[in-house]
């Protein structure tokens, strides 16, 4: 949060204001360089990578072009979209970052959209609810309905992210009949991360004016097929599951591995990179926007609940 991200170096003028002095901070050095080499049980081995969590996985998922996106999902989700070496100032509530800087090449940055509660809604269900052991039976439970029922659930318990930034806000479920039972729940809690999922990609293309065409998906979530169905279907691109689930880990490694040669150039790691399930959006546009109004609807009901 001290960098500029123009000048890759310390803000003098933040600094100021925390009142940090620039001597006892590190160098600032590139996202893939030899650094030095590791001690002890690794004794020689050169350390030549350093990534951010989000950033790495970046990396990891090959999303080395401008528009190219991935969605981690886990216990938030954090997407990332590709801008290339130009700073996008958001205007639609997302961060600007900068994604990654391999050696003397330039810097590589993105924007950044991140959502507060996903797959700790799931544990929600699990843990306060009581309405599944584990986390992974709430692919079963939401399977047992053909749809939501009319019911959009709002995981706003600290609040809203990106791309609201509302603390006022508070957790509702709304659309409740006599006719919903616990699976619409379930599937209402799956649906609410691909719906977040997706205002914050119209914020990203509202931003870049980039229109994406496929997504990339990593993390703990990307498990349930359901889940991952449904959010191609909300967003209307392909959702591309990797066989290498860990992309953080992976991107780390790519990172080092170019600095040290063991891969000459990124289009040798799109190489390395590999798809292990693809899908395809099969939800007509019609239902799509009628949905999506109804989640919108929904969000506004959570909005000035915490009176400070």
């Amino acid at each position: 949060m001290l960098m500029n991200l123009e000048t890759l170096d310390w803000d003098d003028e933040i600094l100021g204001i925390m009142g940090i002095p620039r001597q006892m901070l590190p160098q600032i050095v590139s996202s893939s360089q030899v650094y030095g080499t590791a001690t002890g049980a690794l004794a020689g081995i050169p350390v030549a990578g350093i990534l951010g969590d989000q950033q790495a996985a970046m990396v990891g998922q090959t999303c080395y072009s401008p528009g190219e996106a991935k969605n981690t999902y886990g216990t938030g989700c954090f997407m990332l979209l590709n801008t290339g070496t130009e700073i996008v100032p958001s205007k639609s509530g997302l961060l600007t970052t900068l994604c990654y800087k391999f050696g003397n090449q330039p810097a590589v940055y993105a924007l950044e959209g991140s959502i507060a509660i996903t797959g700790a809604l799931v544990q929600w269900l699990r843990d306060n609810l009581g309405m599944i052991t584990s986390s992974a039976e709430v692919e079963a439970l939401a399977s047992m309905v053909e749809d939501n029922g009319g019911v959009y659930f709002v995981p706003a318990f600290s609040g809203l992210f990106a791309p609201y930034w509302r603390s006022d806000a508070r957790g509702a479920i709304v659309g409740l009949t006599r006719y919903v039972n616990k699976g619409h729940l379930a599937r209402a809690v799956l649906e609410a991360t691909a719906w977040q999922t997706r205002e914050v990609l119209d914020a990203m293309e509202a931003d870049s004016g980039v229109k994406l065409t496929t997504l990339k998906v990593d993390g703990g979530m990307v498990f349930n097929n359901t889940l991952m169905q449904f959010q191609s279907d909300v967003l209307g691109v392909p959702v591309i599951r990797p066989k290498v689930a860990e992309t953080t880990a992976l991107g780390a490694a790519y990172a080092a591995g170019l600095a040290v040669g063991f891969w000459d150039n990124v289009e040798d790691l799109r190489q390395n990179w590999q798809v292990d399930r693809t899908w395809e959006p099969a939800m007509d546009a019609d239902r799509r926007d009628r949905e999506y109004r109804f989640w919108k609807k929904a969000v506004t009901r959570t909005f000035d609940w915490v009176e400070e």
